[in-house]
């Protein structure tokens, strides 16, 4: 998995070494109230060692992959930045795969109100359309307002309500890759 960097900050792959803070992040209400169908927390540091051992899952993939988020020195740890398959809505578990690429953020409240989730955000959007993705999509609870500002932030565009995916009511936002292929965020058709 390829490092990204921003201005300010520095995108790179989980290492055993950051479980402690997985277990801080996730552990957390105010993080997890807004990941999943059925919300929940982390409860210790074998399940956190667990998550990252999943984020590190796809290291590999060319495009995909959950980056941890830290100042540009290295410092720091504020988050983690997603970019992986969705899952479809379904009747059974586990759910099956829509073929379509998703976004997302998590950051620890101490980091929020600080541009941050943008930031990443932005690099990773890039680094997923100009590496051939043609269509990102992000999801996010209809009360969660901080994450659809994000999401318009950083080019996608609001497609309204959907139960698409996760089993859940979440609302829509998409960007697809420009005609031009320059990797920028256009809106474009479709749903």
């Amino acid at each position: 998995m390829r490092q990204l960097t921003t201005d300010r900050l520095l995108l790179r792959p989980w290492t055993d070494d950051d479980v402690d803070f997985a277990l801080d992040l996730h552990s957390r209400w105010e993080v997890q109230r807004f990941l999943g169908a059925e919300p929940r927390v982390v409860t210790d540091r074998a399940e956190a060692a667990d998550r990252v051992a999943r984020y590190r899952s796809l290291d590999d993939h060319p495009v995909h992959g959950v980056w941890l988020i830290t100042d540009r020195d290295g410092g720091r740890r504020h988050g983690s930045l997603l970019l992986k398959d969705i899952p479809l809505s379904g009747p059974s578990l586990p759910l099956l795969p829509s073929g379509e690429t998703e976004i997302g953020w998590h950051l620890h409240p101490d980091s929020w109100g600080h541009g941050y989730a943008s930031e990443a955000a932005a690099a990773v959007l890039a680094h997923a359309l100009g590496g051939g993705l043609p269509r990102v999509v992000a999801v996010t609870y209809p009360d969660n307002h901080a994450s659809q500002r994000v999401a318009m932030r950083i080019g996608m565009e609001h497609r309204g309500t959907t139960e698409r995916f996760y089993n859940a009511r979440s609302e829509l936002f998409v960007a697809e890759a420009s005609v031009s292929g320059s990797g920028a965020p256009r809106a474009g058709s479709g749903a």
